[in-house]
């Protein structure tokens, strides 16, 4: 069983920066996730990173805006958000599962990020 929880998420203008951290307890080495929903909207996929860290991968809607990155020691993800759009707004959902799959089979309770214009 894995255990996710977010943090990091605020009120920020539009061109700001934000840093999420999603940190698991139990067996983590899992291929980690980013997600958001926003109201009316349906999930989507925001980033990805392979269990070793190797490989990542990006919507292109965040691609060069944001960066994924994750520390095996400590059990967290990253996501660094930069130069932030009021689009960006949503609630952002961390997932442990497997990219080739696309299969998610754990996920966090969510973060808020609201971008102000």
């Amino acid at each position: 069983q894995v255990q996710l929880v977010e943090s990091g998420g605020g009120l920020v203008q539009a061109g700001g920066s934000l840093r999420l951290s999603c940190v698991g307890s139990g067996r983590t080495l899992y291929d980690m996730g980013w997600f958001r929903q926003a109201p009316g909207k349906e999930r989507e996929f925001v980033a990805a990173i392979r269990w070793s860290g190797g490989s990542t991968y990006y919507a292109d809607s965040v691609k060069g805006r944001f960066t994924i990155s994750r520390a095996n020691a400590k059990n967290t993800v990253y996501l660094q958000m930069n130069s932030l759009r009021p689009e960006d707004t949503a609630v952002y959902y961390c997932a442990a599962g497997a990219i080739a799959l696309m299969d998610w089979d754990y996920w966090g309770q969510g973060t808020q990020v609201t971008v102000s214009s």
